[in-house]
């Protein structure tokens, strides 16, 4: 090889090296994505290549003045915003030892009893193929507030690469800017009965268990619940999750919402005429109390084509005066559709095997709407449900602040609250996310498993919206090392992780609620860092050089 070409490849392996050194971009193995978004609170998880204690958000609504501070120093971090405003836009972005992600945007959810809901819902995406890409690339042109995931979110077997690969790699621009809410699919309960699942997603914990795999919450007038499909049907171990606890949470949740719109989620779906078919022990075990409590829609996943049912009653169609509940299965996210291998049987309004898209819903007042829309832009079905609502509550007056004497300790942790609401005569009750309440403007709760629980104030006052506040709570077990600093924060990105759950728990809420200003070089983030993320990709850069030197030695 002559100087001349050897100077070029030097001269390029320098562009290389000083491009990643020294750019503000930060490069990260797994960009920032949103996690329990709500109307006051949001986590914003990301991953970086190397060990970093100085990593922080930096937020604010129109600006990124405020700053939070993430309490992991390795490379797997889920930082907390709280005292945030409903319904409003936020940009934020990422430090870390110096650097800084570009910035995204996301909104909070509207105030509890809001009247206005836009949600897409998708499932049997998680490929890391192209037409999950095309899905993804629609939904967020589409702008919903909150993405509802129906499970097989990362095929073939859920390990901890796939998530990487194929969920969080090919829906990063869709993550970073629209919170997702999951629910578990089949394929992810190969590895460890979901545990990667677990271990890459912080979803609300408001059953008596305290745990992520089923849940509920509310966003405007919509009330969510998602059942965990796979345990219902027998393949969790009774020590994670049986049918009997989620029965109970199911009609304990449903029996006390107040939202006039109740959509459950799950994979499994309860009626279908694809391969697997209908999943009759979700149909039978959960079917009645979905009509007791005036379910409006239930959407599943599994089969990998589009099916809507009629309204739907016990195991028939709903009768002319009777009130059903439609059935859909939204498995076109991006898997390879099957076709059906029957007939379209008479309770199926409309089905489809040849087209990938998702479902976008927009629920407005009494009426809520869904299409299917392809990923082409055309919409392959539409229909409405409506219902007579109730007259709407003033907006709510004042503020609701809550205070918390010990966010962090270990199991059993007892901890003490306080709700401050500037509107007199309020009625004050507690959710403590573990499926425990109680009443009265001071409660004390004792947390019995480590998990991280999202604590939700409610105050009410005759003839105003309630006001909500919410804090965070971190229990850790005993015994155990602090969030964050455990050995398992060091296994690399996209690897088979020796630690079960090597994720930091959701930090607890700072002193100043959500907020550390950041002023002078500190706030930069500077310090801390074993190697800058950069460091990673030096090596690949000299690779790619040792290629080219290869390739012309052998074109000589």
């Amino acid at each position: 090889m002559d100087r001349t070409k050897s100077l070029s490849l030097a001269a390029l392996a320098a562009l290389f090296v000083g491009g990643f050194a020294s750019g503000d971009a930060l490069a990260l193995p797994r960009d920032p994505y949103l996690q329990k978004v709500g109307p006051d609170t949001a986590t914003v998880a990301f991953r970086l290549s190397s060990s970093c204690s100085s990593a922080q958000v930096r937020y604010g609504a129109g600006d990124t003045s405020q700053t939070a501070r993430s309490t992991a120093t390795a490379k797997i971090h889920a930082v907390v915003l709280t005292g945030l405003s409903p319904g409003t836009s936020y940009t934020y972005s990422v430090d870390a030892c110096g650097e800084t992600t570009p910035a995204k945007t996301f909104s909070t959810a509207p105030v509890p009893g809001t009247r206005r809901v836009h949600f897409a819902a998708v499932g049997d995406f998680g490929t890391g193929g192209s037409d999950q890409k095309k899905v993804a690339s629609s939904m967020l042109a589409n702008k919903p507030e909150l993405f509802v995931a129906l499970g097989d979110n990362a095929y073939a077997s859920g390990t901890e690469t796939e998530f990487q690969t194929n969920l969080f790699t090919p829906m990063a621009a869709l993550l970073a800017q629209v919170p997702m809410f999951a629910t578990p699919g089949n394929h992810e309960y190969v590895t460890n009965e979901a545990q990667p699942y677990l271990d890459n997603l912080y979803l609300p914990t408001n059953n008596a268990e305290g745990s992520e795999r089923y849940y509920s919450f509310d966003w405007g007038h919509v009330h969510f619940v998602s059942i965990d499909s796979n345990c219902a049907v027998g393949l969790a171990s009774s020590s994670k999750c049986t049918l009997a606890a989620q029965k109970a949470f199911v009609e304990k949740d449903l029996a006390a919402t107040t939202q006039p719109w109740k959509v459950v989620f799950f994979h499994h779906p309860s009626w279908s005429s694809g391969e697997h078919g209908s999943q009759l022990t979700m149909r039978r075990q959960f079917g009645p109390l979905f009509e007791k409590y005036g379910v409006d829609l239930v959407l599943t996943g599994h089969d990998h084509d589009y099916e809507r049912s009629k309204p739907m009653l016990g195991d028939a169609e709903a009768g002319k005066d009777a009130k059903g509940i439609p059935y859909l299965v939204v498995g076109g996210g991006g898997a390879t559709l099957r076709e059906f291998a029957t007939s379209r049987p008479s309770w199926s309004v409309l089905r489809d095997d040849a087209a990938h898209g998702f479902l976008d819903v927009d629920v407005v007042e009494g009426t809520l709407t869904a299409k299917l829309v392809k990923t082409d832009g055309g919409t392959l079905d539409s229909f409405t449900l409506t219902k007579q609502l109730p007259a709407q509550p003033e907006a709510p007056q004042g503020t609701l602040n809550v205070a918390v004497d010990s966010a962090s300790g270990t199991a059993p942790h007892t901890a003490a609250f306080t709700a401050t609401a500037s509107q007199a005569g309020t009625t004050v009750t507690w959710d403590f996310g573990d499926g425990a309440t109680a009443e009265g403007p001071q409660a004390q709760h004792v947390f019995a498993q480590p998990g991280t629980y999202t604590v939700t104030a409610t105050a009410t006052a005759q003839g105003a919206a309630p006001l909500t506040s919410t804090t965070v709570v971190t229990v850790t077990a005993s015994g155990t090392t602090d969030p964050g600093t455990g050995s398992g924060n060091d296994e690399d990105p996209g690897t088979t992780p020796s630690d079960p759950d090597p994720r930091p728990e959701v930090p607890a809420t700072p002193t100043t609620p959500g907020v550390t200003p950041g002023t002078g070089d500190d706030a930069n983030g500077g310090g801390g860092c074993a190697a800058g993320p950069s460091a990673a990709l030096i090596p690949a850069a000299a690779a790619l050089v040792a290629g080219l030197v290869r390739r012309r030695r052998r074109n000589r």
